[in-house]
């Protein structure tokens, strides 16, 4: 399968160009493209990830539908034959890795659940005591499940790196009852997602939300529990205290850490059995969730 890196419709407007994402304005909505680039520590690879933007695009999809009692999401359209006419052309292209979105005003922050000890949080677990500001006992180990799931919110950025924020940063900047409502929503998201992944064997062990808002309805936006925004682990495989498998991008975090590379642009080239071995986790852990192939 030949890999999407980026696009170029000339004769529509490009609203934006994410890490990962195109964004057109079609009409009065935003049509989102997941092309196959991939992000690590901020940085965009060089190498596309076969069949990665399908994966992020469906599983979006189907985890939108699974929540759709806790909130609403941006989307409008999702198959190419329900969009407006000018985009019919684009249809080999854009197929199964593109949505049609409601366009609303987006609250500029991720919103980080973790329920695990690991990445980021591991590490500044060593180094503080504590995860973004967050104290816990001196005595966890490596990978071990937190007794309660916790709230690390972080700015958003389209490039560089993301910023962790105490829960009072957020809500100075966006008033303390949307943060209140915002912490509430993500975490019921991940409880409902986190049960779902037990039943058929996943674990999830962190992941990150975007919220938009249309006057004062809350909408769940951009992608949701995906490979990119999340660790996913095999129930089977996991123990604490050690590296666990993960199919997500871990392969490529854990690759760019064995190369030196101080995570500021431009990245090293990714081997293209690290590529393949990447597609592979994308298939896999849709297959797993979703019940279905690609």
């Amino acid at each position: 399968m030949n890999s999407l890196k980026e696009t170029h419709f000339d004769d529509l407007q490009l609203f934006s160009k994410g890490k990962v994402r195109d964004i057109y304005l079609v009409r009065d909505a935003l049509l989102f493209i997941a092309t196959d680039r991939l992000s690590a520590f901020d940085c965009v690879m060089n190498e596309p990830i076969p069949y990665k933007g399908i994966v992020l695009n469906m599983l979006s999809l189907f985890w939108f539908h699974l929540v759709k009692d806790i909130i609403p999401n941006h989307v409008v359209a999702s198959e190419v034959k329900d969009y407006p006419k000018e985009l019919q052309k684009y249809s080999d292209t854009i197929s199964r890795r593109s949505v049609l979105v409601k366009r609303m005003s987006m609250i500029p922050f991720e919103f980080v659940v973790r329920g695990y000890l690991y990445g980021s949080a591991w590490k500044d677990y060593q180094e503080n005591g504590s995860v973004c500001g967050i104290p816990f006992p001196p005595d966890l180990k490596f990978a071990q499940k937190l007794n309660e799931p916790i709230f690390t919110p972080a700015t958003k950025a389209d490039t560089g790196h993301d910023i962790n924020v105490s829960e009072q940063y957020l809500a100075d900047k966006i008033g303390s009852e949307l943060a209140k409502r915002l912490k509430e929503l993500s975490f019921a998201i991940f409880e409902k997602a986190s049960n779902y992944g037990n039943e058929v064997g996943v674990l999830i062990a962190d992941t990150k939300f975007e919220f938009g808002l249309d006057g004062d309805q809350i909408y769940l936006c951009d992608e949701l529990l995906t490979p990119d925004s999340s660790r996913f682990w095999l129930k089977e495989k996991y123990a604490e205290g050690i590296i666990q498998d993960s199919l997500d991008k871990q392969v490529v975090r854990d690759y760019l850490n064995t190369t030196g590379w101080d995570k500021n642009p431009p990245p090293p080239p990714l081997p293209p059995e690290i590529v393949q071995e990447t597609s592979q986790r994308y298939l896999q852990i849709y297959r797993i969730i979703t019940g279905k192939d690609l």
